[in-house]
């Protein structure tokens, strides 16, 4: 893949750090202009749509969502986007959805087009496997949040999750605009806000109780890695778990080659080993090139992790690795304290790529 290799803060995942507007309504006229909505020229390919021009989607609110589909902030923020998809069509709301990858294996059509399946993701998608419309809209994060009025200018931006509410009244300030090419069905725009109750791997994080942060396994991004020795870069190696892990450290027992993006294990047997504090735990993992599947084993604490297990695990800790895609190994029910993860996969060549929590 050609894709230019976008900078450290363009890999970013991250809840907003914004807080809420409070102290009275936004109108059209407190939007300022941020610029012109760009074009889509570039695109890898459209899903669930032909490719749609800046000009046919003039008199439209568009609303631009850049996203990864193993990004677990963008996961969790999906529910309103389909929501406001839904909700707002019949005022002419336009949402375009851009699957922008950051792994290589998140450029594969197939996958994609699995993704999109899995996630119930209706409203036309653009694949931007060169990057071209993320450097068009000078973008830097997954998920990001562009909201383009009627005029085709970009009134207002939101990078991470959250602030639902504050996006959601800026789409109906937006539909209920008036001026030239207002279309007719954006009269009566209903001002009540979504109520959602996402699941499963959509559920907000327990921000409260969330003391680990997202941790890449490649040897270029990861932090608090603890296999006595230290990382060998690039080169396979026989590690070993220490005798115990500090909060947000982790470590590699086995045969392992740890690449710039991703760990890989040489050997069957394998174990990845880390400490963390959160409600849920995921880890973005791929199967051997060439591989269907194979088999892997979650322990919590050294046992089995019973009502703790996550979406992709049963009581006992057993897993199937068959997609390329982002796994809900645990979720704890609560209390929410320290404590041991460990995996282990049965057949050599597992790829491992980032730990992120909820």
């Amino acid at each position: 893949m050609s894709t230019e290799t976008p900078t450290k803060k363009a890999l970013q995942r991250l809840r907003s750090s914004f807080g809420r507007g409070g102290g009275g309504a936004t109108t059209s006229q407190s939007l300022p202009v941020e610029g012109e909505l760009p074009s889509f020229e570039g695109a890898t390919q459209w899903i669930n749509s032909k490719p749609i021009t800046r000009e046919e989607l003039s008199g439209r609110v568009v609303l631009v969502c850049f996203g990864t589909y193993t990004c677990i902030n963008w996961i969790r923020a999906l529910p309103y986007v389909r929501a406001w998809a839904e909700k707002y069509a019949g005022n002419g709301l336009v949402v375009i959805g851009v699957q922008t990858p950051e792994f290589e294996f998140e450029g594969s059509l197939d996958n994609v087009h699995r993704a999109v399946e899995q996630m119930d993701v209706s409203f036309p998608l653009v694949v931007d496997n060169e990057y071209a419309i993320w450097r068009a809209f000078d973008n830097n994060y997954w998920p990001a949040l562009y909201f383009i009025d009627a005029g085709g200018q970009i009134r207002h931006h939101h990078y991470g999750e959250g602030d639902y509410e504050e996006s959601e009244r800026v789409l109906q300030t937006l539909l209920a605009g008036t001026g030239p090419g207002v279309m007719k069905e954006r009269a009566n725009v209903d001002t009540a806000l979504v109520r959602l109750e996402p699941q499963g791997v959509e559920l907000p994080a327990d921000w409260e109780n969330l003391g680990s942060a997202e941790n890449y396994v490649g040897y270029t991004r990861t932090e608090g890695f603890s296999s006595p020795g230290g990382l060998v870069p690039g080169e396979p190696n026989v590690y070993r778990t220490p005798s115990s892990l500090r909060l947000n450290e982790w470590a590699l027992s086995g045969d392992w080659r740890i690449g710039a993006v991703a760990a890989v294990s040489e050997g069957p047997g394998g174990v990845i080993s880390c400490r963390f504090h959160a409600r849920d735990l995921h880890l973005v993992m791929r199967p051997a090139m060439g591989q269907a599947s194979t088999s892997f084993r979650v322990r919590i604490d050294g046992g089995s992790p019973g009502d703790s297990h996550g979406t992709d695990v049963d009581e006992n800790g057993t897993g199937v690795l068959m997609d390329q895609r982002m796994y809900q190994l645990l979720r704890q029910p609560g209390p929410i304290i320290d404590r041991l993860f460990e995996i282990e996969f049965v057949d050599a060549g597992v790829e491992a790529y980032v730990f992120t929590f909820g």
